[in-house]
């Protein structure tokens, strides 16, 4: 952007009278806070709270343990055996659960 430096300059007093100006003329140009939004389609992702969801289904597949993987004593987690901890007694806990 080219500035002409030959151009008288305004004073600060000038400047705070411009922004009040420009103030007033947006405030009587504004835009429309209505915002089109479908009512159906916003509803359809949504969940109230106690919602009855004995009629659905969950398609989960579950795998077993696998060889290197253990289930935490505490917080009953299925973790990786780098993160066992043997307590002594024979169960073993997660490294976060120890922690």
């Amino acid at each position: 952007m080219a500035t002409d430096y030959d151009a008288p300059r305004k004073n600060e007093d000038e400047v705070n009278e411009d922004s009040i100006e420009e103030l007033k003329n947006r405030s009587t140009n504004r835009q429309s806070a209505v915002v089109d939004e479908d009512e159906a389609e916003a509803a359809e992702g949504f969940e109230l709270p106690g919602a009855d969801l004995s009629d659905e289904e969950l398609q989960v597949r579950v795998l077993p343990a696998q060889n290197d993987e253990f289930t935490c004593g505490e917080c009953f987690l299925v973790r990786h055996r780098s993160q066992a901890i043997d307590r002594g007694d024979g169960t073993l806990i997660c490294a976060d659960c120890e922690g």
